[in-house]
């Protein structure tokens, strides 16, 4: 066993939502977005563990992935199933679908007629049939990995499409579409065939009593919660970090310094790979010098922020139109480059 585990906390506003998503009937696709370490699938896995049984729930997790080819992307999709021996219909398989699937299974002797076909008819066809004996509930995280796999046009609009069917038309799915790329939700939350059509549900990093009261279960004294805010505002990722370094004897404010130091040198050196854009990133970084967040506008340079965004620099929030940095250490770490 391990000697330190951090336990899921506080995310009842946002868990809150989404029980009330499903407990009506499917309507408009789910994303769900926010700053990369903000823990959203920590906060989908939650869930889906919490569910009632009559819930059946296909998770797909891209993360990692190199899909380039449409192919590829059907591998991940399905799991085939060599446990049992099946006829044609797929649905055969429902005995044995557990609550949490990884993957949608399928019967082996089914694949390569899946693959030769219409894999979208036989997937709507799968979830209308399921939908009459559960709720099924379709994930799919970091849905971005594929934002730019081409069939005769990009994967992604046909899964929108099929999404669209699942949800808006046929209402016999839920979907749930996770990622941390925002520049993706951008082009997806301008995309006209999605409007009317989809949800935008964000899952930020802790707000500054949220953060004091997760640090309190783990022995932070007053002093010590102020440092980790301080340095580190809500991200759980870094607090995580801190609570660790705690419980094995590390001084907290010391370990802060080293993560912005880390934080520091990882910009310098961005720079120097990119003295093209130097100029031009520096004066995105002095609008931060006095504001921890910006409204978007159109004197923004979009190029430099959408380089910056990739970099996991600044975060976009395209719903909001918000710009702010990833984290308190990246917004410290560009004020302290200015000096």
């Amino acid at each position: 066993m391990y000697e330190i585990k951090i336990e899921f906390f506080n995310r009842e506003k946002e868990a809150e939502e989404i029980k009330n998503i499903l407990r009506a009937e499917p309507t408009l696709i789910t994303f769900i977005y926010g700053p990369i370490n903000s823990g959203k699938t920590e906060l989908i896995n939650y869930l889906i563990k919490n569910l009632p049984e009559d819930n059946k729930i296909f998770y797909i997790n891209l993360r990692g992935r190199f899909i380039k080819s449409y192919e590829e992307f059907l591998k991940v999709l399905f799991r085939v199933e060599k446990s049992r021996k099946y006829k044609k219909d797929a649905l055969e398989i429902f005995d044995v679908i557990s609550k949490i699937t990884l993957g949608i299974p399928i019967p082996k002797n089914i694949l390569e007629e899946i693959f030769e076909g219409d894999v979208f008819y036989f997937l709507e066809e799968y979830f209308t049939k399921l939908s009459e004996k559960c709720n099924p509930i379709l994930i799919i995280d970091e849905l971005q990995v594929i934002g730019d796999v081409k069939i005769d046009e990009l994967l992604v609009y046909k899964l929108f499409n099929f999404f669209i069917r699942l949800t808006k038309e046929k209402h016999i799915c839920h979907v749930f579409a996770i990622t941390s790329d925002n520049l993706f939700l951008e082009r997806v939350y301008s995309s006209a065939m999605l409007q009317g059509r989809a949800r935008h549900l964000i899952v930020d990093d802790f707000s500054k009593e949220t953060t004091h009261e997760f640090l309190s279960l783990y022995n932070f004294s007053e002093e010590e919660k102020e440092i980790a805010w301080n340095y580190c505002g809500g991200k759980p990722s870094y607090l995580i970090e801190l609570i660790t370094s705690k419980f094995f004897g590390k001084n907290v404010e010391e370990k802060t310094k080293e993560m912005l130091e880390d934080r520091k040198s990882r910009l310098i050196f961005m720079l120097v790979r990119n003295k093209d854009k130097k100029e031009k990133i520096i004066k995105l970084f002095e609008i931060f010098r006095d504001k921890e967040r910006i409204e978007y506008s159109e004197d923004i340079d979009f190029d430099t922020l959408t380089f910056l965004v990739k970099q996991n620099i600044l975060f976009l929030d395209p719903v909001k139109r918000i710009v702010k940095p990833q984290s308190r250490l990246d917004m410290l770490g560009l004020r302290d480059l200015m000096g």
